[in-house]
């Protein structure tokens, strides 16, 4: 089965180019094409569940609605939508932003074609595309403790024992597989689940797993780019 690809871009050379150059992928389907975000979501709601996309790729510098206000409809209203950043302004403070939205992947418009299809794989298998140099410009931006704070709302440390949940999250083991790993019913493991997004105020499991990465919790089995 194909991964069902969006993609949304005001500059129609990109919208046709990144759609050209993922026709000839057979394992890639483009479902929806939109030059702005606010007819993307209209569309989205007349988008049979056959075609519906499972990735969304989003370019930020958009008329009338912008990649942030569109990526923060998406997760209030799309929340299993996977969402790509695609964009030229590839600077820490956005990419700070962006993963706070709970954004699976942030790629520059240069990146060249394999890194490109790599990561609309990785995010459809592991839900993430996560480089080092992301690992780089998160580290930098957390340096400063009132992104720190902005990015993750930590209202109380993990203990170890929600420590090992994370980790048997990030893995994406299901709440059933995770409770038999640990010896406890699947009601404790989603009780866990929560109480792990209040605790560290992230919106996702996407937040989740970068907490994870961050904090030296857990480390991604991604071919990462030096």
């Amino acid at each position: 089965m194909s991964i069902k690809i969006a993609i949304v871009d005001d500059e129609q050379l990109i919208l046709e180019g990144v759609k050209l150059l993922l026709s000839i992928e057979k394992s890639i389907s483009v479902t929806v094409t939109s030059s702005n975000g606010s007819d993307f979501l209209e569309s989205l709601q007349d988008l049979h569940s056959d075609n519906f996309p499972q990735i969304a790729l989003v370019d930020i510098q958009m008329q009338p609605m912008d990649g942030f206000e569109l990526v923060g409809i998406l997760r209030q209203k799309y929340p299993e939508l996977k969402i790509i950043i695609l964009s030229s302004h590839y600077k820490t403070s956005v990419l700070g932003y962006m993963v706070k939205l709970g954004v699976s992947a942030f790629l520059p418009k240069n990146s060249d074609k394999k890194t490109f299809i790599e990561a609309i794989t990785q995010v459809d298998k592991n839900g993430l595309y996560f480089t080092n140099e992301d690992h780089r410009m998160l580290l930098s931006y957390l340096n400063d403790s009132k992104n720190n704070k902005g990015l993750f709302d930590i209202r109380d440390e993990l203990s170890e024992r929600e420590k090992d949940v994370v980790k048997l999250i990030c893995r994406e083991l299901t709440n059933q597989e995770i409770a038999e790993k640990l010896s406890l019913s699947p009601r404790t493991i989603e009780s866990h689940r929560q109480r792990i997004l209040d605790k560290i105020g992230a919106k996702n499991t996407v937040g989740l797993v970068i907490y994870a990465v961050v904090n030296g919790i857990y480390d991604l089995p991604l071919r990462l780019k030096s």
